[in-house]
């Protein structure tokens, strides 16, 4: 089991590294590390290129969170025992978690990257299909009202162990401890990863999303 943690992790690691908003952006003529914010990531893709470009590297940087912890989940059999199925989803995290430090350490970008929200979105419908959901209505609700991205996801990033705790005193769902702690260490990643963000909105000179004409 510890081979295939090690496996899976370099595996997504390699997938995440494909900066998508960089090959992208090359196809329009643009070099999207030195456009906009320079952050390579859909956002600055959606600012900078318009809609359709965005869009695309979303969907994209989703998908492959979505590989990265879907491919251990497909691959790898898994015995109906409790302790079987938190080995899985170990594995599966390790992939998942490779993909993201891939995404936002890029070995092709001399570890530059994004700050990993699409990413993390297609990885969690792998591994936290019902939170990730709650969290991107949240994200849809936050960006609506306020037009920022960055507040948008972090809202979304805290929502997910916030769910992983209260639904089940609401429904009939259940998660294990390690579903739970591994929702709360992604939380914690994103904030991170937005530190310059919240830095930002603290001091109310963070940028708003406006659509283009």
């Amino acid at each position: 089991m510890f081979a295939a943690i090690g496996i899976f992790a370099l595996l997504g690691y390699l997938i995440g590294s494909v900066n998508f908003a960089v090959l992208v952006a090359k196809k329009h003529g643009v070099d999207i590390l030195k456009a906009g914010s320079g952050n390579p990531g859909a956002t600055n893709v959606k600012r900078v290129l318009g809609k359709g470009p965005g869009n695309l590297v979303f969907a994209l940087d989703a998908l492959k969170g979505f590989v990265g912890a879907g491919l251990p989940h497909l691959l790898l059999r898994v015995d109906e025992t409790p302790a079987a199925a938190d080995l899985h989803f170990t594995v599966c995290v390790a992939g998942f978690v490779g993909t993201l430090l891939g995404h936002c350490f890029s070995c092709f970008l001399k570890f530059q990257g994004g700050k990993g929200v699409a990413s993390t979105i297609g990885g969690l419908l792998v591994l936290l299909p019902v939170p990730i959901l709650i969290g991107a209505a949240i994200w849809g609700l936050v960006f609506t009202l306020s037009r920022y991205v960055s507040l948008a996801s972090i809202a979304l990033g805290v929502s997910l162990p916030l769910s992983c705790w209260l639904l089940p005193l609401w429904t009939n769902l259940t998660f294990r401890q390690p579903e739970f702690w591994f929702a709360a260490a992604i939380a914690l990643f994103n904030v991170w990863t937005h530190r310059s963000n919240i830095g930002r909105l603290l001091a109310g000179t963070e940028n708003r999303f406006v659509k283009q004409a």
